[in-house]
């Protein structure tokens, strides 16, 4: 009789997938995973929302202004995080899917205001399949999509 293998451990620390997925995409691009990278990584993860440059700088306050903006470029053009326009002052950053469950935004242009949204699946399988028809017609191949809708915010 043969022993059955462990069960693979399905808790694994989502924080530490997300750092690693992060390194691997940097990697790719030749560039460090840095502290500083990594602190910036960890203060998008734990507020789970969009935030603004100083949102970012102000939740940590070990994080430099200059090294953040910095990093925030590079990790933007690795595909590590998301820059959101919100038309204002400020762009709003987020991890970059599959970091992040896919999401879609409510984006207030009065007052900058962003709201994550989930639409159901099979609405999402139609507008997949919606923009894969019109790309196709074009000739372009869709990879992925995002829907942001701009508009006024309840208390706008």
């Amino acid at each position: 009789m043969t022993a059955s293998p462990a069960p693979a451990p399905h808790n694994k620390d989502p924080l530490s997938e997300i750092h690693l997925q992060v390194g691997v995409r940097l990697d790719r691009q030749e560039h460090r995973y840095t502290s500083g990278r990594r602190q910036l990584v960890e203060v998008l993860a734990r507020a789970g929302q969009p935030m603004t440059l100083p949102d970012i700088v102000g939740a940590d306050p070990e994080l430099a202004q200059s090294s953040v903006y910095r990093n925030l470029d590079v990790l933007v053009r690795c595909g590590v995080i998301r820059r959101i326009s919100a038309g204002g002052d400020h762009a709003y950053f987020e991890l970059a899917e599959p970091l992040l469950d896919h999401h879609h935004h409510l984006i207030c242009i009065s007052c900058g205001t962003i709201e994550d949204i989930r639409i159901e699946s099979d609405v999402e399988r139609l507008v997949d399949q919606s923009l894969a028809d019109v790309a196709s017609r074009s000739g372009f191949t869709p990879i992925h999509h995002s829907l942001d809708l701009h508009g006024h915010c309840a208390d706008c």
